[in-house]
């Protein structure tokens, strides 16, 4: 079988001969003599489009075939027009090529070995075994982008064994047989069997979306070509929604947001102090039982629902605070005479709630409050 995939990765069309067609559930797997169709390998997708005016899902290689997998047959000996999926396997090509220049400078500036890579439609994921600052985050970033500005050709072949035994080049695991090697030089030379660009420049940009500490290395997320355009398009978008929301310029945004935070962390604290007094002054009303003592309220946080415990408890055998509603109910209880932690199984069954704790139990249930105050009527411990 010949693969145009890996004499030009570039080929949209192509005509070939059905050497085989094979039901396969209620598709069809089609095997041909010659395909520009990639199979699933080297982290990327494999291609889909149409072949002799049938649809083909997907392309499967296996013992050196690269079956087809169709939604119609095909006739044996019939010479057909085969369409890739252009959109789709140039966007994944930008993301794959760029993946490579962001891969090639962390291991030449830093030594990081790429020991995770997963391809998704819209971004990579890519794990190194080193940490990196953001400062060295942002260098790969500008770098990379500056290898895509240059223009620099990608060359793919298959080395001889000689040529490959004294070859330096990155690879996840140990290769057998022939290995192909993808090359932007000066930038990267790694094993790897998916096609990629004519040049550097055809990636178009990367950005790189997110970085964090992942087993004691790094996880970066980035996006390449047209799907990072699309990304910086609807970033763009939702900084002027954000301008226009502030009524500050784009570049005050930020300052805008953290202003907001912090008055609404203040607000939040002062209510939380006025919420945990009423509800203590509450409690201190109370007359005194020997039954149980509860409170129903509607947005009572957990810290007042303590505080109001915290007064009741003195007063009562059992005191409840629940905050919600029907069927969605926070809780917290505390007693000064009973074990709660061996009673919030009893407890949990009857208000069909899950929680615990020590001196005091909280969880949350979905009982009603008619339910719950008839359980609390009863209950003595």
């Amino acid at each position: 079988m010949e693969k145009l995939y890996y004499l030009d990765s570039h080929i949209r069309r192509f005509t070939a001969t059905v050497l085989e067609c094979r039901a396969a559930g209620k598709e069809w797997e089609v095997a041909l003599d010659r395909t520009a169709f990639f199979p699933e390998g080297g982290g990327q997708k494999s291609d889909a489009g149409v072949l002799g005016g049938v649809r083909v899902l997907e392309t499967r290689e296996r013992e050196g075939v690269v079956w087809h997998r169709c939604d119609a047959p095909l006739g044996v000996g019939e010479t057909v027009e085969g369409e890739i999926d252009w959109e789709t396997r140039f966007s994944r090509m930008q993301l794959h090529s760029g993946e490579h220049i962001v891969s090639g400078i962390a291991y030449s500036l830093w030594g990081c070995e790429n020991v995770g890579f997963h391809m998704s439609e819209d971004s990579a994921t890519l794990d190194f075994d080193k940490e990196l600052s953001m400062e060295q985050v942002a260098e790969l970033e500008r770098r990379a982008n500056e290898a895509v500005w240059a223009d620099l050709p990608y060359r793919a072949w298959f080395p001889s064994p000689e040529e490959l035994a004294a070859m330096e080049y990155r690879s996840k695991k140990e290769l057998k047989g022939e290995v192909r090697i993808v090359e932007v030089e000066g930038v990267d030379r790694c094993a790897c069997c998916a096609p990629h660009m004519y040049r550097t420049g055809e990636v178009g940009m990367i950005r790189i979306t997110d970085a964090a500490r992942h087993r004691g290395g790094m996880r970066l997320i980035m996006r390449a070509g047209r799907c990072a355009l699309e990304e910086a398009i609807r970033q763009g978008k939702d900084m002027s929604a954000l301008s226009a929301l502030f009524s500050v310029p784009v570049p005050q945004v930020r300052g805008a947001a953290e202003k907001l935070k912090a008055e609404l962390e203040n607000t939040r604290a002062l209510l939380n102090r006025s919420e945990k007094l009423r509800m203590e002054q509450q409690a201190a009303a109370l007359a005194p039982t020997e039954g149980n003592l509860w409170i129903f309220e509607e947005t009572a946080g957990r810290d007042a629902m303590r505080e109001w415990c915290n007064a009741a408890v003195k007063k009562c055998r059992l005191c409840a605070a629940f905050s919600g509603r029907d069927g969605e109910w926070q809780y917290v209880m505390a007693s000064g005479s009973m074990d709660l932690k061996k009673m919030a199984n009893t407890i949990n069954a009857a208000i069909h709630g899950h929680g615990g704790g020590k001196d005091m139990i909280q969880g949350s249930c979905t009982a009603t409050r008619a339910e719950i105050e008839k359980f609390l009527e009863e209950f003595h411990g």
